[in-house]
Parts: C-alpha cells; sequence; structure tokens
C-alpha cells in the first residue's frame, strides 16, 4: 500500500492556532424528539435528563458535550435492537459541514466525500445504495445526477443537501424491525427535526459564521453561513406551537487532481489492438504469460473550482386541542446549488512505438509509460463548466390520538419531491476541447503517489505559445432526475398490562414511488481539429501553473507539466457557436433529451410487533417479535433513441446516428417479500446488557437495472460496442442479518461494547453481456473499403495506422464519405495532413457487435460479518473525556485482481474498516474537542476492472467558549492536517486519481434564548 508522506506536526499546530482565534457559533437548539420512525409512541430518543445545566425555571436545557453524550448513552441503553443515536448539540459540535461528516463519528458509519465534504455514507461496509434514509419515518425521495454524462439512476440519498443546524436528531437502525419501513440492508437511518410542542414555551437561537477554504485556487475568500431557529407555544394551555427553521450556508473550494484512465486489462499472452508489444530494450519486465496488466489511455491533471451555495428551511405547526389529540403539519425545504469550473491539460495514447518498465506479477503495474509520434500529436488543453441544482421539498400532516383502552393511532401523509438539473445554457456534464499540435513524446510516471505527467514537444513548437493552440471538439451532455414519493401510513400501538405480553404495534403504510429519469448530448466530434489558431485570439487564454496546485503530495516536485493555458469557458462556446455552429447557433447548449425513463413503484406494507418484557435470571428482559410485508408492483417506460447508421468520424472513435424520434418502450414486474424480525435483551447483571437480533432486510435494485428499452452507448470502438437494458422483474437484494452484543454501562456517561454482526445475501444483480448485432448498424472500419485500404498501404510503415487508413478511404472513396470542405470548398486536413470527415457504415460492410448488458438476479450470495469495538469514557469531574470505536468489516465478496480480466468477477463494494477517536474537555462555559476518523482502503465498484479507494484519515477540531449566557463564541477547523486523497485500479501503480487535501476553518458567533 502506498501512503503519502506524513504531514508535519507544525501544519496541526498552525491550524490549532487558527482555530483558537477564530469565532464560530456553537450550541445547536436543544430540542426533545418525538416519535417517528415505524412507531406511533416515543422513538428511541427519549425525554432528555435534566442536565448540570437546567434552566433557572426547571425547563431541560442540554448545552453541553458531557450532557449529550450522556443522552447518547442512555438512547443505546434503552432501545431494542442495536441502535445508534446522535443529538442535535452533538451535531453541532462537531467540525462538520453536514449531517454525512457527523455520522461517521458513529462506531461502523463511513462515508464517501465529493469536492470535499461528506456526501454518501456506508454502513457496516454496505454502501449508500443499501441504506434507507427516512425524515421523520417518512421515506424521502432521492436525486442526484450521477456524473452528469448518462442517465441518473441511483437510490443513494446525497447527504450533502442537508444542513446539520436544521436537524435535532439522527437515528441509526443498524438491526431490522418490523416496524421500520423496508429498503436498508446496512441500515435505516432516520433524520428528526424538531417540533414545538415537544418544548413548550419560546426559545430559539441565531448563528453567523463565515468559512475559509484553503483549497481555493483563486484567492482565500471568507464565504457566510446563516442559521436560526424560533419555536413558540402559545394558548391558554400551550395547546398551539410554531416553529420556523432555517439555513443558508455558501462555500468556495477548489479540487485538484492528477488522474489516470486505464482501458481494458490484459493477459501477458493477448496481442490484441492496445496490448504491450514483446519484450525488449524499450519494454523492459514485460508482463508474463499469466500476469494482468492495463495500458493507460489517457492522464491529465485537473483544476476544479466549486462555488456551492445551500439553503434548508422548514414550517412546523401543531395543534393539541386536548391532551390525548394532537395535529402536525409541516414543511421541508432543502436546495444545494453547485457550479464548478474545470480546466485541465490532457494526453491521449495511441498504444504505438512504447517505451515502458514494468513491476513484477502477477498483477504487474506500470514503472513509467512513454510513447512517441510523428508530427500533427495533440496536447489538450480542455474547459467545462457545470451548474446544477437539486431541490427537495416535503409536505407533511400527522394526527395523533391516544384513545381510551391504552390504544395510541397514528395517521400520517406526505408529499415529497427531490429534483435534479441543470441551472445554465449548457448542461450537467460539458468538455470543450482545445490544443497545440506537435507531441513529439509524452511520459506519465508512476513511481509517487501522484502521477507525473512530461512531454517532449517537436522543434520549434511551443507548448506555451497561445498563438498555436486550435479549437478540437466538444460535448454537451444534459441529465434530469426527479423522484416524487406519496405516502400514507396508519399505524397503532395497544399497550396490554398483562404478564408478558407489553405492548402490540401494528400499521399499513402505501407507497407510490414516481421517478424520472432523462439524458440527452449535444457532441462534435472535430478532435482532431477545427478551423485555426487564428480562430482563437490569444487574450482568451489565461496561463497557469500547476506543480503549486499540489502541495505536499510526492510527484508534484518531480518534473510534472508547469504550466498550461485554461480559457474563458463562457466566451469559448459562444465564438465557436457563433464560428462553427457546435450548439446550433442560438448559444443555448442544452441538448433536449432523447433518453426518458420513467418508474413507477406502488409498495403496500402491513406490519405487526409484538413487545413483551419479562423477568430473566433475576434482571429485566425484553423481546421484540414482529413481521412486515411487502407487496411492490413495478411499471417501467422507457424513451430510447433509435439507431439509423453508423458513422467513423476520427481515428479511433465511432459513433452511432439516431433518428430524430424515439420511440416509448413500457414493461411490468412485481415480487412481494416477508421480513420477520426478533430483538432480544437481557440484564443478568446490574448496568450489564446482553442482546441478540435476526431479521431479513431488503435492498432494492437501482432505477437503471428496472428500465424498459434498449439503449446503446452513442460511441463504439473498431471491433464492437456496448449496450445495455433493463428488467423490471428484478427482486431485491434479501439479507439475513444475526447480531450479538454485550455492553457494560459503568457510569453516566461511560460504557463499553462490543458486537458482531453477520448478513447473508442473496438476490445479487448481475448484467449478463450477449453479443449480438442491432438495427442492422454497420462497421465502416470492417468491409470492403477498410479492406482496400490495407491492400493498398500493405507493406509500408502504415499498413497498420489507423488514421492512415482511414485518410486513404476518404480520399479514394465517395460512397458513404463526407469528406470535411472549408467554405471554398477545398478539403479540411488535420496536423498530420490527412482528410477529416465522416466514414459512413455500407450495407456492404460487416455488422457491428454489440455487448448488450442485461440486469439479472443471480444464485450468488455473500456473507458480510464483523466486530464493532467501542469505549466512551468520562473522566470523573475533569471536564475532560474521550469516545473511541474500532469497526472490523469481513466478507467473502472480494475482487481477485490477479484473475483473468476476461472473466467476471462478483464483489461487494464499500467493504473496509474503520475507526474513531475523540478527546473532548468540557467544563466551566469553556468546550474543546479533537477527533480522528480513519477508514481503511475499499473496492468502490467497476468491473472487471477494479476501481479502489485508498485508506484515508483527517483530524478535525472545534473549540466554544461562553462568554455570557446565551452567547458563544467558537471556532472549527475540518483536515486540519491537509490529508489528501488516492485512488487506484489493481495496483497502487495503476492510479487513477490523486487530490491534495486542504483544511478549512470556520469561525463566528452564536445567541440563543
Amino acid at each position: 500500500m502506498r501512503r503519502y508522506k506524513a504531514r508535519s506536526i507544525s501544519r496541526f499546530l498552525a491550524g490549532a492556532s487558527v482555530l483558537s482565534t477564530m469565532a464560530i457559533s456553537s450550541a445547536a437548539f436543544a430540542q426533545d424528539t418525538a416519535a417517528t420512525l415505524g412507531n406511533p409512541g416515543p422513538s428511541e430518543i427519549q425525554e432528555r435528563p435534566q442536565s448540570d445545566d437546567s434552566g433557572t425555571d426547571g425547563d431541560i436545557v442540554v448545552t453541553g458535550i458531557r450532557a449529550s453524550l450522556r443522552e447518547a448513552v442512555e438512547i443505546k441503553r434503552n432501545a431494542q435492537g442495536v441502535v445508534d443515536a446522535i443529538s442535535a448539540e452533538d451535531i453541532g459540535k462537531f467540525p462538520d459541514t453536514n449531517l454525512a461528516e457527523s455520522l461517521q463519528r458513529i462506531t461502523g458509519v463511513s462515508i464517501d466525500r465529493q469536492n470535499g465534504e461528506g456526501s454518501l455514507v456506508t454502513v457496516r461496509g454496505f454502501g449508500p445504495e443499501y441504506n434507507l434514509v427516512t425524515l421523520n419515518g417518512r421515506q424521502m425521495p432521492t436525486s442526484s445526477l450521477g456524473d452528469g454524462a448518462s442517465p441518473p439512476a441511483s437510490r443513494s440519498f446525497d447527504f450533502a443537501n442537508l444542513a446539520s443546524e436544521g436537524i435535532s436528531a439522527v437515528e441509526v437502525y443498524k438491526t431490522g424491525r418490523a416496524a421500520v419501513p423496508s429498503g436498508g440492508i446496512g441500515s435505516s437511518i432516520n433524520i428528526l427535526t424538531p417540533r414545538p410542542l415537544d418544548r413548550p414555551g419560546m426559545r430559539g437561537s441565531i448563528a453567523a459564521r463565515g468559512v475559509l477554504d484553503s483549497s481555493q485556487n483563486d484567492g482565500q475568500d471568507i464565504t457566510p453561513e446563516v442559521s436560526g431557529v424560533f419555536s413558540t407555544t402559545f394558548g391558554s394551555s400551550d395547546q398551539f406551537g410554531i416553529l420556523v427553521s432555517g439555513v443558508y450556508q455558501k462555500r468556495k473550494a477548489s479540487v485538484n487532481s492528477g488522474q489516470v484512465g486505464f482501458g481494458n486489462a490484459f493477459l501477458g499472452t493477448e496481442n490484441d489492438w492496445g496490448t504491450l508489444g514483446p519484450e525488449g530494450p524499450n519494454v523492459v519486465n514485460r508482463p508474463g504469460p499469466t500476469d494482468v496488466y492495463e495500458i493507460p489511455q489517457e492522464a491529465s491533471y485537473s483544476l476544479t473550482d466549486i462555488e456551492r451555495e445551500r439553503i434548508n428551511g422548514q414550517v412546523v405547526l401543531q395543534f393539541r386541542p386536548v391532551e390525548t389529540l394532537t395535529a402536525t403539519v409541516d414543511f421541508t425545504y432543502s436546495r444545494n446549488r453547485v457550479e464548478a469550473r474545470n480546466s485541465s491539460v490532457g494526453m491521449w495514447f495511441n498504444f504505438g512505438d512504447t517505451s515502458t518498465e514494468w513491476t513484477d506479477g502477477p498483477v504487474a503495474g506500470p514503472v513509467f509509460y512513454t510513447e512517441r509520434f510523428g508530427p500533427g500529436k495533440d496536447l489538450s488543453y480542455s474547459g467545462s463548466l457545470t451548474a446544477n441544482v437539486t431541490e427537495n421539498k416535503s409536505w407533511g400532516g400527522n394526527l395523533k390520538w391516544d384513545a381510551p383502552g391504552g390504544v395510541t393511532m397514528t395517521l400520517d401523509a406526505h408529499h415529497s419531491t427531490a429534483e435534479s438539473r441543470p441551472t445554465n445554457r449548457f448542461g450537467t456534464s460539458t468538455s470543450v476541447g482545445s490544443a497545440i499540435f506537435g507531441v513529439a513524446s509524452q511520459t506519465v510516471d508512476f513511481r509517487n503517489d501522484l502521477p507525473v505527467l512530461s512531454y517532449v514537444m517537436q522543434p520549434g513548437i511551443d507548448a506555451l505559445d497561445p498563438s498555436r493552440i486550435n479549437a478540437t471538439g466538444n460535448s454537451f451532455r444534459n441529465a434530469y432526475f426527479r423522484d416524487e414519493i406519496n405516502q400514507i401510513r396508519l399505524n397503532g400501538r395497544y399497550d396490554h398490562d398483562g404478564a408478558f405480553l407489553d405492548s402490540i404495534d401494528f400499521g399499513f403504510s402505501y407507497i407510490e414511488n414516481h421517478v424520472r429519469s432523462a439524458y440527452g448530448f449535444l457532441q462534435n466530434d472535430t478532435w482532431g481539429g477545427v478551423g485555426t489558431p487564428a480562430d482563437l485570439p490569444d487574450d482568451l487564454f489565461e496561463l497557469v501553473t500547476l506543480p503549486d496546485k499540489f502541495p505536499d503530495i510526492s510527484g508534484s516536485d518531480q518534473g510534472i507539466i508547469p504550466a498550461y493555458y485554461r480559457f474563458d469557458f463562457e466566451r469559448m462556446v459562444d465564438l465557436l457557436d457563433d464560428r462553427f455552429g457546435i450548439c446550433g447557433g442560438d448559444g443555448n447548449c442544452l441538448a433536449t433529451y432523447d433518453t426518458d425513463r420513467r418508474i413507477t413503484e406502488k409498495t403496500v406494507s402491513p406490519f405487526i410487533q409484538f413487545n413483551n418484557e419479562f423477568e430473566l435470571l433475576a434482571g429485566p428482559a425484553h423481546i421484540i417479535a414482529g413481521v412486515r410485508y411487502d407487496q411492490t408492483n413495478v411499471s417501467s417506460s422507457a424513451l430510447t433513441p433509435i439507431p439509423v447508421g453508423t458513422a467513423w468520424v476520427a481515428a479511433g472513435e465511432f459513433n452511432i446516428i439516431y433518428a430524430a424520434d424515439s420511440d416509448f418502450v413500457t414493461a411490468k414486474g412485481s415480487y412481494q417479500n416477508w421480513l420477520p424480525a426478533i430483538d432480544f435483551d437481557m440484564e443478568p447483571v446490574q448496568d450489564v446488557k446482553l442482546r441478540a437480533s435476526y431479521s431479513h432486510t431488503i435492498t432494492r435494485a437501482d432505477y437503471g437495472s428496472l428500465q424498459g428499452g434498449r439503449t446503446f452507448n452513442r460511441q463504439f470502438g473498431i471491433t464492437g460496442g456496448g449496450g445495455s437494458q433493463g428488467n423490471p422483474n428484478l427482486i431485491p437484494f434479501l439479507s439475513k442479518n444475526i447480531d450479538v452484543s454485550a455492553e457494560w454501562y459503568y457510569d453516566l456517561s461511560s460504557y463499553i461494547s462490543a458486537g458482531y454482526f453477520r448478513k447473508k445475501v442473496s438476490n445479487f444483480i448481475n448484467s449478463q453481456e450477449i453479443e449480438s448485432s442491432a438495427f442492422d448498424l454497420r462497421n465502416p472500419a470492417d468491409g470492403p473499403r477498410f479492406r482496400a485500404a490495407q491492400a493498398a498501404l500493405a507493406g509500408s510503415a502504415l499498413a497498420n495506422d489507423v488514421p492512415a487508413l482511414r485518410n486513404y478511404i476518404l480520399r479514394n472513396f465517395t460512397n458513404g464519405v463526407e469528406v470535411a470542405r472549408d467554405a471554398a470548398g477545398n478539403p479540411i486536413l488535420d496536423q498530420n495532413g490527412y482528410y477529416t470527415g465522416r466514414i459512413l457504415g455500407l450495407p456492404e460492410d460487416d455488422l457491428v457487435t454489440f455487448r448488450v448488458g442485461t440486469p439479472s438476479n443471480s444464485d450468488q450470495t455473500a456473507t458480510i460479518d464483523g466486530f464493532e469495538f467501542a469505549i466512551q469514557h468520562s473522566f470523573w469531574d475533569t471536564g475532560f473525556g474521550t469516545i473511541l470505536n474500532y469497526t472490523i468489516v469481513n466478507g467473502d465478496a472480494r475482487f481477485d485482481n490477479a484473475l483473468d480480466p476476461n472473466i467476471g468477477q462478483f464483489a461487494l463494494a464499500g467493504l473496509s474498516d474503520s475507526a474513531n477517536a475523540v478527546v473532548y474537555y468540557d467544563k466551566n462555559g469553556l468546550q474543546a474537542r479533537v477527533a480522528y476518523n480513519w477508514r481503511d482502503e475499499f473496492y468502490a465498484g467497476g468491473n472487471p476492472n477494479p476501481l479502489y479507494v485508498e485508506a484515508y484519515s483527517q483530524i478535525d477540531a472545534s473549540v466554544s467558549y461562553e462568554v455570557r449566557q446565551g452567547l458563544t463564541i467558537f471556532a472549527e477547523g475540518i483536515n486540519l492536517t491537509g490529508e489528501s486523497r488516492r485512488g487506484h485500479r489493481r495496483s497502487d501503480e495503476f492510479v487513477t486519481f490523486a487530490q491534495p487535501g486542504f483544511a478549512r476553518y470556520t469561525g463566528g458567533v452564536r445567541f440563543s434564548f
């Protein structure tokens, strides 16, 4: 495992000194939380005990770290099954930007970061798609654009949309329960928001802070964050209540990355196009016959400047006309707008005239890889601009009645939507290219953490001469996603006074889930160049240096590309659209949707649960046993583009030509699941609790797998293309879960726990690839014209040169050939003097072979097990305390890097160990916390070519001081030591990305009343 060089302690101390001089707001609005998740009575978070910081009027006011941790102990101790929770006070005191950053402190929970912020949650090795997220017990819609370059399909909840200030608590249910909604194999995460009648009276808080993100490439702007909450009750007996909360956050940051893209993997014996040549002076230590290796396809340095604006808000109205009846109406809103401006310098490889050296097998990695070229090879300067927004709205109503005879009934309904879309005229994923032609050789050196890219230009050509930059190809992709959920729940509870049966929970839920995923693109395949350098004025470009953008990461001082040119994106697009019509000439580059997928899921879920309390071995014991039944009907319609032809547009690039119209195709499916669950706990010795649980849980397939219709990748290669089609008859993943744990609560705020979990998962989804032709599509590089070109160039150095063969066809054939010409009618030549244009597939050409992936449930199973250890200890009355936890995750579904890459594998993404260590101080108005979080390397997906994210850790810290009652200043720091992130394929040398890390600081003030 390659590791980054250690950061010096001086960097940590420098960060700490910044914290000590910054002011920041702290304590969250202390709020007792009401019941929500699958239970009309109290949730796992019960009425808070009186703290040492109680108000003079006797109200319960939690203000300190110790008080919130004491509450966390009570929650864990009194819960049925394995449940962890974190309160608003605890979340507010972490140096965290959102809920994901806070959840990672819980045992068994780890996160993925996007743009430097926590985004997606993994629980016990199961990634975000395996975890169900609810808001006040209601199933929430999810929306994200994925990579923006393909139709969105994920069910994963993006926690980056939520600020932590408006949340009162979060419950993480790690064991299944009949009363808990289905959908989470890893966990069910319930987000709780405050209710005014839970805390009668008038109270509130307001906070303002400034954020300095040191990752910014241009300047060190401080951005604002403002939050506030106001709650009051009124009436003769406080029967009316209103709560309003709001959060506004703005952030500027940058993400810089050195990245390498690899093609397919090969065995050492393979001799296909793209493989290494034989062992020789230029190919040192070539991979052996059974070794697996991969060749770099492209490499680049990328700088992305990000602006994020997040708005959250909630309004809650409550009315309690009598003590036994409570009505609640609420509206929750969140909006997360992100603009990302990217520029990069990159190089593509042609797999010829190579010098390289390799490590030993069985997985051979490149030490360095060099290619040499004749005139006309490009060095790419590209740019992109995306501005996307995700908006969530939820309207809900709840009626709770404490009926006579020990019966409680709760009726709850909500209408919620989540929508992601672009907010500019370019789309969700763009790429506008330019290049300087004249690269003589280019190299990637893999001996450092950062891939070291370098080049040598042809004599007389300066890569930093803006007058030589030529426009090339461009692409504008437009994605859209909307998820709408309508849900109604009727839950009941009967409290029984019998000796063994304590209570019965029962209920019914009906959910309609409507999903729309749409996608379209515009693409101009002029990657060999369009127009002349004179078309682009020099003042369009700005010189950017690179080594200073990758501090404290090995390789940045090893002769990397020193500088490159970035361009004004909007001005470049307008210029190219005006001169070449790349967007139709009107400046609007938003592509119309030619792929439009609609899915409707209707789920009916009744449940019943028996809660039993009794005495065992002279101590209290509990059994909760129940079953949930799910019946789901799926209807999937897809508007898919109709292929009508093919075109050879550049040396190694082939496109499918589509008709102007598309067709809707509809398919249907259904499935049923019985989900039993039983939890047992006992206290054989005072303050020692033993637990055991067994349950069945499910996770539904992603939306892309359920799509109707069949789609093909627009681009294909000389040997064929790919495609996919969905299957609405897929049944959910099913997990059979066992949990056991032992806990010793030796003080109000202290405990030790150890637990074991085991999950046997079945119904995994495999993609079966079937080779076939489709729509009579023909390969223009596999027919009479191509073979005639080969015969004409036989015996020359160009016999196997694809650009030369293509040039021959463009020059010597007219049928199905479209030569690009200038205004005078002269052929437009590329930098090699070759003709440019399109070669269309003809009926006499051979058929294109497509490998169409179709998802299906397999008979494969996987067993995931692991251990969770936690210690929480308060050092008497000193104010000091610590929290330590460690999670070990094992599984039998891991990727074998040395296996023949032509054989598909089955592996689970996200499996990794994780750990947390927190030291805190809380006394006399001064609070401080230092938190360390670590996650081991994990497989992030990819088959047959895996992607791994390497082990990562960071240190966060916070400090606050109550100047006077209600007025607090505080400071926070995130990633104080600036830890970097890195990913690779089969071995460390196959680096896919390396990103330097930077600290983020926050300072402000809070006033509460």
